[in-house]
């Protein structure tokens, strides 16, 4: 060969390397990542939908890419961010928490969703069944909402002296009626008087606590939710400063020094997410992998906090908590 067509081969192939490159990344599957939530209080559970997607044998950045898509708990701006990720054509969506997984469910018939929701996916709309589940949707639902009523009980345990109970919700979570008419039934029950508090928005979270000190709450039950779930610093923060004793869905707001929770593993739910997405990048179809559901609850209790509000814990309430933090 002579030396002119021989660097002529040369050049040929050292561009057909980058274009090589890029049909191979092209050829990556890309999730769409759809929270309402925020990347740093979300950080561990983002690992806990990685160590699902590896169980699959799926690796960020090696053999599938990831479409990040957050919010930071302004609900109002998932549709665009759903859309947009239809737009981009994207393999399967994973829409991690419940307002993300009905922005989700709105924006596309064809692409494969796989949702995390701490409601009853059956009565928000988005599958026919537990079961069978049906059409392009399926995940995992914490059932998160309906233990709300399981909170009020525990708390009631803890503090039976305390007859006015406030509740923290979200008017723009699809489950705040829910919420709210759960505890009231179960008020009833006790015969306690529930007090619902709206906070949307950051600063209405404070204006809530205001009212809660007018109204000489004996406790507080912080409903589900992705401004709450953002937010643990502030709520417990705010919860101290008035001596309120709180209960809150999971462990994140415990471990910042909230007094207690009540709920499924989040973490193991976005595994499990991560799981179910690696299985439908595999080639399997939402309508055939059933709604998989929690089969642990934790309850965590915070013994240092208790002290500090000059509680004493009933030792059959300490008896059957699954983490004691000291």
């Amino acid at each position: 060969m002579r030396r002119r067509d021989f660097i002529k081969v040369i050049a040929a192939s050292a561009a057909a390397l980058p274009l090589a490159a890029r049909a191979q990344q092209l050829a990556m599957p890309v999730i769409g990542y759809l929270s309402s939530g925020s990347p740093g209080p979300y950080q561990h559970l983002v690992a806990a939908f990685h160590r699902g997607l590896k169980e699959t044998g799926y690796v960020e950045g090696q053999n599938v890419a990831i479409e990040y898509r957050w919010t930071d708990g302004q609900n109002e701006r998932l549709p665009a961010l759903a859309a947009d990720l239809v737009h981009r054509q994207v393999t399967v969506i994973a829409a991690i928490n419940t307002t993300a997984s009905l922005a989700a469910e709105a924006a596309t018939t064809t692409i494969p969703i796989i949702f995390v929701t701490a409601g009853d996916p059956v009565r928000l709309g988005l599958v026919a069944s537990l079961n069978r589940p049906g059409r392009n949707i399926t995940g995992v639902t914490q059932l998160a909402s309906e233990l709300v009523p399981k909170r009020l009980g525990l708390l009631h345990d803890l503090i039976p002296t305390a007859t006015i109970i406030g509740l923290l919700v979200n008017p723009t979570d699809p489950r705040a009626k829910t919420q709210t008419r759960d505890m009231q039934d179960a008020a009833l029950a006790l015969g306690l008087q529930i007090h619902v508090l709206n906070a949307s928005t950051e600063g209405e979270i404070n204006t809530a606590f205001a009212k809660l000190a007018q109204l000489r709450a004996g406790a507080l039950i912080v409903g589900t939710g992705e401004l709450f779930n953002t937010r643990p610093e502030q709520l417990v923060a705010s919860a101290a400063r008035q001596g309120l004793p709180t209960i809150y869905q999971s462990r994140e707001f415990v471990a910042v020094g909230g007094l207690m929770s009540y709920g499924p593993s989040r973490a193991d739910a976005y595994r499990q997410a991560g799981v179910y997405t690696g299985r439908v990048l595999k080639g399997e179809k939402p309508a055939d992998l059933p709604v998989s559901q929690p089969t642990k609850f934790e309850l965590i209790i915070n013994l240092k906090t208790a002290k500090a509000l000059g509680l004493t814990i009933p030792s059959g309430v300490l008896a059957i908590a699954d983490e004691v933090i000291e």
